[in-house]
C-alpha cells in the first residue's frame, strides 16, 4: 500500500510541476526523432527594429546518453511500432504466467560472467543494473511518464527525469513499479526499482566523475503451479482463483493491487552505490566564443581512472502456509505437519570493489581509440540461515576476496568504417582464482546498401555460481566444488536496410544445473548449440508492413539445455503519419515456438531446471494492438492471449498456454498505456 501511495504521489507531483513547462508541445515530434527542437516561445524581439532575434542556443534541444563503458551516444526512441519497447517483459522471455514472475529467454544466452555470482537470475528482466544505467546530457530538462493498466488490476509505472543543472553537470532519476495480482492463487508480484545518476566534468575538462545509486525490490509470490491441468477446463473452476495450487493457499491470499505483501514466495533486494573518477593529462586548447566567453578544449593522452562499487544482495524465500507433504516430497524437508507450519531461508551478500586503471590515447584527434590496463580488488562477505517453526539453523558466514587484472583496446577509426574492440580480465588470486574472460569484436561498415557486418569471439572460464557450491544449503549430494565452466561463443551479424542476419555457435563444457528441486549436477560433456536468426521488415503495401523475426536453435537432445527448434515473432501492422502529427501503428502480433520440453521451476531456490517427462505444445500467442503518438504523447491499446479462445464449455478464453509444467498463462488480457514526454 505504501509503495502505491508513493508512486501515485510521485506521478501527481511530477505532473503538476511539469504542467508549468512552456512550449513542451511545440516541435517535440522532431525532438523525439532527431534529438532537437525549434522552440518559438524562446525567440526574443527587438522592439526598436521590429525583427526577431534568433538565439540557436535557446532554440535547440539536444538529448543524448551513454552507457558507462560505451563510446557511442544514444538518442531517444519515439517509434510506436513495437509494444515491447515499453513493456516490462522482453518479447523472447517465457515467464510463469504473470507480469513480474520468474522467467528465462527462449533464445538461449548463457551467463558470460567470470568471478563471483550468487546464481539468482530468474527475475533479471525486471531489475535495474549499473551496466544498463544511462548517463544523459541535455541542455534543457527532460521528463518521461509511463503508465499502464491491464486486466486483473495489473499496473506498471515508470518515471524519468534528467537535467543539466550546469552545462557540465547532469543529474537524474528513474523509477519503475510493477504491481500484478495475477489470475491464480498466490501469484501476485510487486517490484519496485529506482536509479539516481549523474555525471560532472570540470571547466577545463580534465576531471570527470560518474555516480549512480541503483536499487531493486523484487517480491513474487510462488504457488508451485496448479495441482491438476484438467482443472482449467472444469466448469467448477471457471473462477481461476479457486483452482488448487501446490504452495500457499486461498486463506493467505488477497488478490489486490494494494497488497504488496508475500506470504509464500521470494523477496529479493539489492542495492549498488557506484562512483568513478577520472583525471586526464594531455593537450589543452580553447576557442573564444565572444569577448567574454571562452570554450575550453582538452585532448587527453593519459587518464587515471578510479572506480568504487559497493553492492548488497538479499535473497529470501518464505512460506507462512507451508504444506509438510509438499516440502517432504520436493525438498526432503521435514515439517511437523501443523496448521501453523512456516519456513524461511535467507542468503545475504555484500561486495566492495576498488578498481584502478590507466587509459592511454595514442591519437589525440581520435578519442575513440585507447588502451586500458587496470587492477581490481573485490572483498566479499556473506551469510545464510534457515528458520522453521520448529528449528533455527545457525547463521553461516563467508569471507572471500579476488584480485582481478583487466585490459582493453578500442578503436573506432576516423573514417568510421572499422570498429575494433578487445578486452579481457584474469582473476589472478582469490576465491575465483583462474577465472577469466576474453572478448574480441571486429566490425566493418560497407556502404548504405550492404550496411554493417560484425564478427565476435567470446570465451569465459568461470567458477560456478555460489548456488551450486556445497556450502549452499540447497545443494544436497555435492561434497566438492564443481569444475570450472567454460563457454566459447562465435558470432557473426549482418545489418542492412534489406535484412538483419546473425549466426552464433556455442561450445559449453562443465555446465552445472539443477537436476530437480534441490539436487544439482554437472554435465562434463561438450555441449554444442547453434543459432541462426533473421529479422526483416516486409512492405506489403503503402500502409501495411510485416515485421518478421525468426530464430532456429539446435542442440543435443540429451543436453540439460532445452530450447525450441523454431522461435518466431510476427507483426502485421497498418502504419503511417496522418494529420501531420499523428503517428499510428495497428494490427495483429503473434509469437510462436515449436513444442519442446520446457523447464520446470523450483520456487525455493528460484531456479529453472530441465525435465524430460512433459512436452509443452502451446498455441501461438496472439495479440491485437493499436498504438499511436501525437507529438510527445503516446497511447497503447492491446488485447492479449486471443489464442486462449475456447467453445468447450461455452464461449471463453480458457484454452491456456503454459509457461512451465503446471504453470498456465492467463486468458484474455486487455492493456491500456500512455507515455508522455515533457521538454522545456
Amino acid at each position: 500500500m505504501k509503495k502505491i501511495i508513493i508512486s501515485l504521489f510521485l506521478l501527481l507531483t511530477t505532473t503538476i510541476c511539469l504542467a508549468q513547462l512552456r512550449g513542451s508541445g511545440q516541435g517535440n515530434q522532431q525532438v523525439a526523432q532527431q534529438g532537437d527542437e525549434q522552440d518559438s516561445s524562446k525567440n526574443k524581439k527587438d522592439s526598436s527594429l521590429g525583427f526577431h532575434h534568433r538565439d540557436p542556443s535557446l532554440e535547440q534541444i539536444t538529448i543524448s546518453f551513454k552507457y558507462l563503458d560505451s563510446i557511442r551516444n544514444g538518442h531517444l526512441d519515439s517509434t510506436v511500432n513495437d509494444f515491447y519497447k515499453y513493456f516490462t517483459v522482453p518479447e523472447t522471455w517465457q515467464t510463469l504466467g504473470n507480469n513480474g514472475s520468474a522467467g528465462y529467454s527462449l533464445i538461449y544466452s548463457p551467463l558470460m560472467k567470470a568471478g563471483w555470482d550468487a546464481g539468482f537470475h530468474a527475475f533479471d528482466a525486471y531489475r535495474y543494473t549499473l551496466q544498463d544505467t544511462k548517463f544523459y546530457k541535455t541542455n534543457k530538462p527532460f521528463s518521461q511518464l509511463d503508465y499502464q493498466l491491464a486486466s486483473g488490476a495489473e499496473q506498471t509505472l515508470y518515471a524519468l527525469y534528467t537535467n543539466n543543472l550546469k552545462p557540465n553537470l547532469n543529474v537524474g532519476f528513474e523509477y519503475k513499479l510493477i504491481s500484478a495480482p495475477g489470475f491464480f492463487v498466490t501469484q501476485n508480484t510487486n517490484h519496485s526499482s529506482y536509479r539516481l545518476f549523474g555525471n560532472y566534468q570540470s571547466l577545463r575538462k580534465r576531471y570527470n566523475v560518474y555516480f549512480a545509486m541503483v536499487g531493486n525490490s523484487i517480491k513474487s509470490s510462488e504457488n508451485g503451479g496448479i495441482q491438476n491441468d484438467s482443472f482449467l477446463t472444469n466448469q467448477y473452476y471457471s473462477e481461476r482463483f479457486t483452482i488448487p495450487v501446490n504452495l500457499g493457499g486461498p486463506v493467505y491470499y488477497q488478490p489486490s493491487p494494494f497488497n504488496a505483501s508475500v506470504s509464500t514466495g521470494n523477496i529479493y533486494k539489492d542495492f549498488t552505490f557506484f562512483v568513478r573518477q577520472t583525471y586526464d593529462f594531455g593537450k589543452k586548447d580553447s576557442v573564444d566564443i565572444n569577448d567574454s566567453t571562452t570554450e575550453y578544449l582538452f585532448y587527453p593522452k593519459l587518464r587515471f581512472q578510479y572506480s568504487f562499487t559497493s553492492s548488497t544482495y538479499n535473497y529470501q524465500f518464505l512460506d507462512y502456509a507451508a504444506d509438510s507433504s509438499t516440502y517432504q516430497q520436493w525438498y526432503n524437508i521435514n515439517l511437523p505437519g501443523n496448521v501453523a507450519d512456516s519456513f524461511t531461508t535467507t542468503t545475504k551478500w555484500r561486495m566492495i570493489s576498488n578498481d584502478f586503471s590507466l587509459v592511454q590515447f595514442p591519437d589525440t584527434k581520435n578519442q575513440a581509440q585507447f588502451f586500458l590496463l587496470g587492477a581490481r580488488l573485490e572483498n566479499l562477505t556473506g551469510s545464510k540461515s534457515t528458520v522453521t517453526n520448529i528449528s533455527t539453523s545457525s547463521s553461516v558466514d563467508y569471507h572471500f576476496y579476488n584480485i582481478v587484472l583487466h585490459a582493453e583496446y578500442r578503436n573506432k577509426t576516423k573514417n568510421k568504417l572499422w570498429d575494433i574492440e578487445a578486452n579481457g580480465e584474469l582473476y589472478a588470486t582469490g576465491t575465483n582464482s583462474g577465472d577469466y574472460t576474453a572478448y574480441a569484436s571486429l566490425s566493418r561498415y560497407l556502404n548504405k546498401k550492404f550496411g554493417n557486418i560484425r564478427l565476435t569471439f567470446n570465451n569465459v572460464n568461470r567458477s560456478q555460481s555460489f548456488i551450486y557450491n556445497p556450502l549452499f544449503s540447497f545443494n544436497e549430494g555435492t561434497t566438492s566444488p564443481y569444475k570450472k565452466e567454460n563457454i566459447t561463443v562465435l558470432k557473426a551479424t549482418a545489418e542492412n536496410p534489406f535484412i538483419n542476419l546473425f549466426a552464433a555457435d556455442y561450445f559449453i563444457t562443465n555446465l552445472a544445473y539443477f537436476s530437480d528441486y534441490y539436487h544439482t549436477a554437472q554435465d562434463n560433456n561438450l555441449i554444442n548449440l547453434l543459432q541462426l536468426g533473421a529479422s526483416k521488415k516486409i512492405k506489403l503495401s503503402k500502409r501495411w508492413n510485416w515485421y518478421v523475426d525468426v530464430v532456429l536453435q539446435q542442440t543435443d537432445a540429451a543436453a540439460p539445455i532445452k530450447v525450441p527448434l523454431l522461435f518466431t515473432r510476427n507483426r502485421i501492422a497498418y502504419e503511417g503519419n496522418f494529420f501531420r502529427n499523428l503517428n499510428v501503428s495497428t494490427g495483429i502480433e503473434f509469437r510462436y515456438y515449436t513444442p519442446y520440453k520446457e523447464y520446470n521451476y523450483s520456487p525455493i531456490v528460484g531456479q529453472f531446471m530441465p525435465q524430460d517427462t512433459m512436452t509443452i505444445k502451446n498455441r501461438p500467442d496472439i495479440s491485437a494492438f493499436l498504438q499511436f503518438r501525437i507529438k510527445t504523447f503516446s497511447l497503447f491499446l492491446r488485447g492479449e492471449n486471443l489464442n486462449a479462445i475456447s467453445f468447450t464449455n461455452g464461449f471463453g478464453f480458457t484454452d491456456n498456454n503454459f509457461g512451465a509444467p503446471h504453470y498456465p498463462y492467463p486468458g484474455f488480457i486487455f492493456r491500456f498505456g500512455i507515455r508522455w514526454w515533457f521538454l522545456n
